[in-house]
């Protein structure tokens, strides 16, 4: 089956949208990982919702996790205020992606090979038009052992 079959609808955001509204996109759709597009439609970062939270939490907490009790809902929101004026782009976390995208036409055992080799469970569906892209939508890893489940009940 072609990718453009497998690709499900999947929210994502762009390298110029806000900080803010990435976060909130990430959990308002329980999503398992941030999609960022560059602004040409290409698939720049996939970062995991883990790497996405861990932003959110102090650099002086990471190296000391026993003063995690000690925050309290003030700090909680100047962690909120901080995203606030920055750009997808500006906050990005290091330990972005760079996801695995593919064609329409794309079989499942490419975007399987494409999954496994990058470690990222989302592997975009692309269409080019020259310096433009258009993002058909996503094959998730639940989506992709769907579909290889079901053809293999076919035999």
């Amino acid at each position: 089956m072609p990718a453009r079959d497998l690709a499900e609808p999947y929210p994502h955001v762009t390298t110029d949208d806000r900080a803010v509204d990435a976060v909130r996109l990430l959990a308002e759709h329980d999503l398992p990982a941030l999609l960022v597009l560059d602004a040409d439609g290409t698939p720049y970062a996939v970062v995991p919702g883990s790497q996405v939270v861990r932003q959110l939490v102090p650099e002086y907490v990471m190296e000391d996790p026993l003063l995690a009790p000690v925050i309290d809902e003030r700090h909680a929101e100047a962690i909120v205020d901080d995203l606030t004026g920055k750009t997808v782009s500006q906050w990005l976390p290091a330990r972005s992606f760079k996801p695995p995208y593919v064609g329409p036409d794309a079989g499942s055992m490419q975007i399987a090979a494409a999954m496994a080799r990058t470690h990222v469970p989302l592997v975009a569906v692309v269409e080019r038009d020259g310096p433009t892209s258009r993002l058909l939508g996503v094959v998730s890893a639940a989506g992709l052992m769907r579909h290889l489940l079901a053809k293999g009940g076919q035999a």
